[in-house]
């Protein structure tokens, strides 16, 4: 079947057009509206974001986890929304985007980056032809090979429903976290489940299992 051609548009119209209350993405020059998350999806990015930040805290690191902060790379038209982004506060006086676009390029500013898996959810509503929704799939290729390009030193992927395909985690599929660590200028990934406890060359007394991280939900207040 034929589709229709879909207008592409560069970084400086998509930050100029992104509009408040909604997450969009932009995707080699196309719009992506990111689907809406489920609750277990906001109870692990809630939980860790939580976690990290006490790190933060007790270790005194100059870094912070914004709400709409964009990551950009340096080639192409995309640029992406976390869901967690660890920002180095100090190197932000080198990004050139910064205090416009609220949009880091400089693996020097990103530390850390994690996504929690989603899957694509039709849309009941078109707002423009470009829109497409993102899923699993962009966080194990796409988003993969650009973090890796922009050279951020750790790449966590949460896969909470097991919906990445078995080239990623394994087979039979489970829940899984995939950490990705720059070595030598490529990615090498060591995966976590079950009682596994998360290493972490950010936070290195991080001191949490997979398990504790995909129940989030069901954990005691």
């Amino acid at each position: 079947m034929a589709q229709a051609l879909r207008k592409l548009i560069n970084f400086e119209d998509f930050a100029a057009w992104r509009p408040e209350g909604r997450r969009y993405e932009l995707h080699d020059g196309v719009i992506v509206e990111m689907a809406q998350p489920t609750g277990e999806h906001e109870d692990i990015v809630g939980f860790l974001a939580l976690e990290i930040s006490v790190d933060i805290k007790r270790l005194n690191l100059p870094y912070y986890i914004p709400k709409t902060v964009l990551v950009k790379p340096l080639e192409g038209e995309s640029a992406y929304s976390p869901d967690i982004l660890i920002i180095n506060r100090p190197n932000l006086v080198n990004e050139p985007l910064w205090k416009k676009e609220s949009t880091v390029s400089q693996s020097a500013s990103i530390p850390l980056v994690i996504e929690v898996v989603s899957t694509a959810v039709a849309s009941s509503r078109e707002t423009r032809p470009t829109h497409c929704l993102s899923n699993w799939r962009d966080d194990y290729y796409k988003k993969l090979a650009d973090y890796e390009a922009i050279g951020i030193p750790e790449y966590w992927i949460i896969d909470y429903a097991a919906l990445g395909a078995r080239k990623f985690i394994g087979n039979p599929k489970e829940p899984t976290i995939s950490i990705y660590q720059l070595i030598d200028g490529e990615y090498q990934v060591t995966q976590f489940r079950n009682s596994d406890r998360i290493v972490s060359s950010t936070f290195p007394e991080f001191n949490l299992t997979a398990e504790q991280i995909f129940q989030a939900g069901s954990l005691p207040t």
